[in-house]
């Protein structure tokens, strides 16, 4: 059953023992700490350079500070331009892929998928991504008369970028062998609003991704394997472990979660597996382009499964957590740089 743009399927009606069997329930806050392994830091030697969390956050700033980033409007035409000039600064081969792109009420968009190659000539290859776009809709607002206003996306569209851009600027200074590709994906956030009744058949979430899937910048492409950011930047944020990863991606999952652990960040990345969640890296999974892992932040103390500001106008800088983007942007790029 798909709810939202990031649907959870979470079973409502298990009781609580089952719930801890089940591979798609979720912790509480108050469990969470009893139910994770965490590893103390010093036992571990970091190998990666450290992630400012700073940075991360004044890039996000940066993002929401043009407004909100919907596709066809000023603002998202502005934001690209500085996504693409940061990446070049930080000494990425920038391309950007532009495509006319159909949403599921007629409207064509002008997206613009953008990626920074790092070691082009490498064989092995990571590919990092997150969505750049926000959503059309607050189609979660309390108010009903602001339900057909644009977002902001701090969390939604700005976090994962945010840390991408630090982990980007770390890879100019600090320069690894492996090919790494990030790429910024247009579009993800235009799927139909819940308070329209007659929905619409087809896949009208993650269209940026869909298209790169299906025409990626390199005939053939292939990563090793891939890391989505969405909604990383939240206080208290809970990271389990989505479903279409564990099919897809089980191996990078456990490493992942695991290499979280070893650095003390066990209490964000939950050691359980969570729900299936339509986002971009089921079209890169599904059409082979890198297995890949989605970190995401769910909730289970709302009705949707994702934080109470999620797809409303409470989705600004107020809600980012400079510890939860450093959680988040040490562990991905340790992953990065210990790679071999």
């Amino acid at each position: 059953m798909r709810l939202f743009n990031k649907t959870i399927f979470f079973s409502l009606l298990i009781t609580s023992i089952l719930m801890l069997a089940s591979f798609s329930s979720c912790n509480s806050n108050k469990s969470r700490s009893k139910n994770s392994s965490h590893i103390d830091k010093t036992s571990y030697k970091q190998l990666s350079p450290e992630f400012n969390s700073d940075s991360a956050f004044l890039f996000i700033k940066k993002q929401v500070d043009f407004g909100p980033r919907v596709p066809n409007s000023a603002a998202h035409m502005e934001c690209g331009n500085y996504l693409v000039s940061k990446l070049t600064e930080f000494g990425a081969q920038v391309l950007e892929q532009k495509a006319i792109l159909k949403t599921y009420d007629g409207i064509s968009l002008n997206a613009r998928n953008i990626i920074g190659v790092y070691n082009p000539n490498s064989e092995k290859r990571i590919l990092l991504f997150a969505h750049w776009d926000t959503r059309p809709f607050a189609d979660q607002e309390t108010d009903t008369s602001k339900r057909t206003q644009p977002i902001l996306g701090a969390n939604d569209g700005g976090s994962g970028v945010g840390v991408l851009l630090e982990i980007a600027r770390q890879l100019n200074q600090n320069p690894v062998d492996v090919g790494v590709d990030i790429i910024f994906f247009d579009a993800e956030d235009w799927g139909q609003p819940s308070f329209e009744s007659n929905q619409v058949p087809g896949e009208w979430w993650c269209l940026g991704s869909q298209h790169w899937a299906a025409n990626p910048h390199i005939p053939n492409y292939r990563a090793n394997y891939g890391i989505l950011l969405d909604m990383v930047g939240g206080s208290n944020a809970s990271f389990y472990k989505e479903g279409y990863s564990v099919q897809y991606a089980s191996n990078i999952t456990e490493k992942i979660w695991k290499m979280a652990s070893r650095l003390g960040y066990g209490k964000y990345f939950i050691n359980k597996r969570g729900g299936y969640i339509t986002d971009d890296h089921v079209a890169v999974n599904q059409l082979h382009r890198a297995p890949s892992v989605n970190i995401i932040h769910t909730s289970e103390d709302s009705s949707h499964g994702f934080g109470d500001f999620w797809h409303t106008h409470n989705d600004n800088m107020d809600v980012i957590n400079k510890s939860t983007l450093k959680a988040v942007g040490q562990t991905v790029m340790e992953i990065v740089y210990t790679e071999k």
